[in-house]
């Protein structure tokens, strides 16, 4: 590309030669002329056909789904509206309750079906493929567009997200939608744009605290935009003249749209002495656990995470691919940072300093991303950082793809090199899949478990005991409520409406025992771990009735009362 040539998405219209016409597939097919809608069809197809698949069972379902299902369902049918959203893993903090108010239309359509409900996440990550290819093409053509969309389509990690629910599930399409209204709007004039971006910004974090780190990327274009207001951008770019006053009216529109959503808090906070404040102060107060990882090691592991999880999967599965893959973007992104065209250097600038910005804010705000703990989800916390990550490398191997007059084709070695990368790339994150059913049986063991119990125990109050005691009880809570049976909770945090919290005169004891945290309970599950529950005191006398699998990984035990102990008596 010669020096003040347009850049490679505003070249129109394109011409090939013979020797184009034989361009790798990707490459020569999409810059042949293939319409771009024929594209996003192609690519929304794709992405649906891998995240509708199974719903109901392949996705996981532990505590958090029963929580989520168990609040929907008293929000739909019981009229409790929810000012918080789901309990976080630091003490008493939640997550915001506008991830309550998404679903609940689905929720009350259905009658609290889990399956139709994951319905709705599915249909929000076949939509953020939509979003990415956009984003990607208005910066550096319809193949940048096509990469970037194909590999947040078949993203190992954004189809786990489509099948299971869980609230940072969905921001791979409010990310995707911020950063796009952002970009359009700084690129177009189109001021509500920001209004838009601030919209999906504030259900960025409503979705997960640690949301709050995309604020810096929108934050950080709107005072670029806004500084550059009615300046020229250089040769090969048309000027937007756009009036402060206008953008200053679409960053107050965007504060309204935060603010709107925190509603449900401040009534929260308002009504229960700032109790989330409250807990939040102690949480800080308590200070970091220590961490035997110096800073700069810490800040790798969690920039590999950030990286490879989007495109290949869990580092600790997938390592070798995961290094490629960060060197791949590290290299894309020091090569791109001084394209000529404004556009895409702009983007490019955007997007590393964006995710350097997160590496570093995710190495103090989320330590856990330092290790990897098998059986759990891990790498949630960065799913705002994913639509960059695909942007990025659309980026750079669009470029790669170009001949040096900034068209596509020809007789030289990039277009292979993009076929090979994209094409391995594919075939790695293929292997990461989520399977047809969960390792757990997903909803549908859910559902039988309680069916289990529920013959087991008659009309009996149930209560229902975790093991561990930190662990809630929520898996099997809802199946039991949405049965209409009685079900009180004796352990674990987050009691949900439609579980109450212990009833003394429930004569069926219900225990479910995670076999993940046998270590901690220094017992095994299936006898002796149940037993801490029956020596918990009372003068109940309770007799075993059945035991059996949920899973793989829990064991219920279901116990009814025969009796009041003696004085003195062992249980």
């Amino acid at each position: 590309m010669t020096r003040g040539a347009p850049d490679a998405h505003t070249v129109a219209p394109r011409r090939l030669d013979d020797a184009s016409r034989g361009a790798a597939p990707l490459a020569g097919l999409v810059e042949r002329g293939l319409p771009d809608r024929i594209v996003l069809v192609s690519l929304l197809l794709l992405a649906a056909a891998l995240r509708f698949v199974s719903l109901a069972s392949r996705g996981s379902w532990d505590a958090d789904q029963g929580h989520d299902m168990l609040v929907l369902q008293a929000f739909t049918q019981g009229g409790i509206v929810p000012l918080l959203g789901p309990p976080t893993s630091i003490g008493d903090v939640h997550h915001g309750a506008a991830y309550y108010f998404l679903l609940a239309p689905l929720a009350l359509l259905s009658g609290s079906d889990p399956t139709v409900v994951v319905g709705g996440l599915a249909v929000a990550g076949t939509a953020a493929v939509g979003v990415v290819w956009w984003l990607a093409r208005a910066v550096g053509g319809s193949l940048a567009g096509a990469i970037a969309g194909l590999l947040i389509a078949v993203s190992p990690s954004a189809i786990e997200a489509s099948t299971f629910l869980w609230n940072p599930n969905a921001i791979g399409l409010t990310a995707a939608v911020a950063l796009a209204a952002a970009w359009r709007a700084q690129s177009t004039g189109w001021t509500r744009g920001w209004v838009l971006a601030g919209f999906a910004l504030g259900l960025t974090m409503q979705l997960h605290i640690l949301g709050v780190g995309l604020v810096v990327p929108i934050v950080g274009l709107f005072v670029w935009t806004w500084r550059r207001a009615g300046k020229s951008s250089g040769p090969g770019r048309q000027v937007v003249e756009v009036p402060r006053r206008a953008m200053a009216l679409a960053g107050l529109g965007a504060l309204a749209m935060i603010a709107i959503l925190y509603i449900p808090l401040a009534i929260n906070e308002a009504a229960t002495g700032f109790s989330e404040t409250r807990a939040a102060l102690a949480f800080l107060a308590e200070g970091s656990p220590p961490d035997a990882l110096d800073p700069v090691s810490r800040t790798l592991i969690v920039f590999l995470r950030v990286v490879a999880w989007p495109l290949v999967g869990l580092i600790t599965d997938v390592p070798i691919p995961g290094l490629l893959v960060a060197l791949g973007l590290a290299a894309s992104a020091a090569w791109r940072w001084r394209a000529r065209g404004n556009d895409e250097r702009l983007a490019v600038r955007w997007f590393t300093l964006s995710i350097v910005w997160s590496t570093l804010f995710l190495a103090v705000a989320g330590r856990g991303l330092t290790t990897v703990i098998p059986g759990l989800p891990n790498d949630h916390y960065h799913a705002f950082v994913d639509p960059m990550v695909f942007g990025l490398i659309g980026l750079g191997l669009a470029a790669v793809a170009r001949r040096r007059d900034g068209q596509y084709g020809g007789d030289g070695p990039g277009r292979v090199v993009v076929a090979i990368v994209v094409a391995a790339t594919v075939s790695v994150a293929a292997g990461q899949w989520p399977p047809a059913v969960a390792a757990d049986g997903g909803w549908p063991a859910a559902r039988a478990a309680g069916e289990r119990i529920a013959l087991a125990t008659g009309d009996r109050p149930i209560e229902l005991a975790g093991l561990p005691l930190f662990k809630s009880t929520a898996a099997y809570g809802f199946p039991l409520a949405d049965a209409g049976l009685t079900v009180s909770a004796v352990t674990g945090p987050g009691v949900a409406p439609g579980v109450t919290a212990g009833d003394p005169a429930a004569s069926a004891l219900v225990v479910a025992c995670d076999r993940l945290f046998e270590s901690v309970l220094l017992a095994s599950c299936g006898g002796p771990a149940e037993e801490r529950i029956l020596e918990r005191g009372g003068d109940v006398v309770y007799e075993l009735v059945e035991r059996f699998d949920a899973s793989p990984r829990t064991v219920i035990s279901i116990y009814l009362a025969k009796g009041t102990a003696e004085p003195g008596a062992a249980p």
